[in-house]
């Protein structure tokens, strides 16, 4: 289809919502991206155990200062580690057992050299001082950094938005997500009459004595990297429940009032995805929506929020359907990330389709929860719009490469064909809870997730994925006209694709077992075959008697 202008920036824009996208379009990789995106020795020789942020945080200087100590454990004999901190900013000191170490930076790499080889099994911390002013984002969440933005009131409103880009550029990490810390406490100090939010549950409140407040929080599950945050304005609080849930809410004084009648979604979302999906993943952590300066992110136990509770994404409806105008598409969108990318998180950012395709089914199993399932898959079939099928959903590993953005729609609509080739609703659900609850708080490849849908079917799904994952076009489902009959067979990349795939014929549906060979269907003509669109995501193409 012709987009216009307006529709297209839409469409980017969605698409582009969670993630900054490195690897889109690019080609050409450097040193950089591959100091960035593979895993050496001076990353794997170590596990990451927790990181103790403690900064001070200054909007008016739109600086920060302080120190990360990393607590780590020797998984193979350590001579040099590798951290990550953008270049930008300035390291203080390195700190290991009182000692200053030596170390060098390469872009935003930094080799740290320890005087003598640190021993498999050994468990310690390093303290990492450093300060700077951070990148800011020109267009958060589309591009990485600070938001330095104020209030209505005139109060500092600050926030980060890092996902593609790096928490590197404003803390020291091993920033890669195979590896997530086990807990993080996460002190900051912000100027007195301000408040700083951040994942987990607050568990300190200090008055510096020098015109700043700390405030202390603590996560006790692992975290994502980029899912470590800070929010800093004149909050106001205000608290629900969900069963044994706590779900928090952070939000500016003068939308108060919106807040709570916006954010009552929540419980529904949270019976629906509890029932569909299995416990929310980071109980201990509790839930919290927070008011942002930028649309939104999925923020482990601290979603940012910041859809001026409209319905909708921002007042539209991303499937044309008007069905995405009956919800708030961040809160719905940025929490079912809670469960697919911050409990089950892609090893490499090449498969963030394990993210976002997942998050966007999930739009669709709200829908199905709150109007039915003939709703949710009029959505699905809308959102289609948003593909563009020219490059494809898995990026390029080692270099920190995304693929496609339609890793969010076409993700969405591959898992919905997946239902469908299942054909049993209750597989279908008993699985993904399954999944959920197998790989929750584990960092996975897209292999071991096709593999775990695979093994709950007998049909063979492999070359499904195959196509739809590493290939760029649909699978052609082929329909001609022979003798009182119909040929019928799939065109596709994958060689020997199978899949079977419902159509109406004459208004009666039917599966088809097709392969890339022949086959024919007795007493049936091409024009009475419809292929059962709502259900599955493929084209088709007819042959009709001359």
């Amino acid at each position: 289809m012709k987009l216009n202008l307006l529709t297209f920036i839409l469409i980017t824009t969605t698409l582009s919502l969670n993630a900054q996208v490195v690897g889109l379009n690019h080609t050409h990789f450097t040193q950089a991206d591959s100091l960035r995106g593979s895993l050496r020795p001076e990353r794997t020789n170590y596990d990451v155990l927790k990181y103790h942020l403690k900064l001070k945080v200054e909007p008016d200087k739109k600086f920060i200062s302080g120190s990360n100590t990393i607590s780590f454990e020797v998984l193979n004999d350590l001579s040099t580690m590798q951290l990550d901190l953008f270049e930008n900013m300035q390291i203080d000191s390195i700190v290991y057992a009182e000692n200053q170490l030596a170390y060098k930076r390469e872009f935003n790499a930094v080799f740290i050299d320890f005087p003598e080889a640190l021993k498999e099994g050994l468990k310690d911390s390093l303290q990492f001082y450093y300060h700077g002013n951070p990148q800011v984002a020109k267009n958060a969440p589309w591009d990485g950094g600070f938001v330095w933005e104020t209030d209505e009131d005139g109060n500092p409103w600050v926030g980060v938005a890092v996902q593609g880009t790096g928490a590197s550029l404003w803390y020291p990490n091993k920033d890669h997500q195979s590896d997530e810390p086990e807990e993080a406490q996460i002190d900051i100090a912000v100027p007195n009459g301000l408040m700083n939010v951040s994942n987990g549950r607050l568990v300190g409140e200090k008055d510096l004595g020098n015109g700043f407040t700390e405030w202390q929080w603590k996560v006790v599950n692992p975290i994502n990297n980029y899912n470590i945050m800070l929010n800093i304005a004149n909050y106001e609080h205000f608290s629900d429940t969900y069963n044994d849930l706590t779900l928090d809410y952070y939000v500016l004084p003068y939308n108060l009032e919106k807040a709570k009648q916006q954010f009552e979604e929540v419980k529904d979302m949270m019976a629906c995805f509890y029932e569909k999906m299995g416990p929310y993943p980071f109980e201990e952590d509790g839930y919290k929506l927070v008011e942002t300066p930028y649309l939104g992110m999925e923020h482990q136990s601290a979603v940012a929020y910041g859809n001026k509770y409209q319905k909708g994404y921002l007042g539209r409806d991303l499937s044309g359907t008007g069905i995405g105008l009956r919800w708030d598409f961040i809160i719905i969108h940025e929490s079912g990330h809670e469960w697919y990318g911050n409990s089950i998180t892609a090893n490499d950012i090449a498969d963030m389709w394990i993210h976002e395709g997942f998050t966007s089914y999930t739009e669709s199993i709200f829908i199905e929860c709150q109007w039915g399932k003939e709703d949710a898959l009029a959505y699905l079939k809308g959102i289609r719009n948003n593909i563009g099928n020219k490059t494809k959903i898995i990026g390029e590993y080692g270099v920190n490469a995304e693929g496609s953005s339609d890793m969010y729609s076409k993700g969405a609509n591959l898992l919905n064909t997946i239902r469908s080739i299942y054909n049993d609703d209750e597989l279908w659900w008993n699985t993904l809870r399954d999944y959920t609850k197998t790989f929750r708080h584990q960092t996975i490849d897209s292999k071991q997730m096709e593999d775990f849908f695979d093994a709950a079917t007998e049909v063979d799904l492999k070359p499904v994925f195959e196509q739809y994952l590493r290939k760029t076009a649909l699978p052609i489902l082929e329909l001609k006209a022979a003798d009182d009959a119909v040929l019928y067979r799939w065109q596709a990349d994958v060689k020997d694709f199978k899949m079977p795939v419902d159509v109406f014929v004459d208004e009666e549906e039917i599966r088809l077992n097709a392969t890339s060979a022949w086959q024919k269907l007795e007493d049936a003509e091409v024009d009475e075959i419809e292929l059962n669109s709502l259900e599955f995501y493929v084209e088709v193409k007819k042959e009709a008697n001359q």
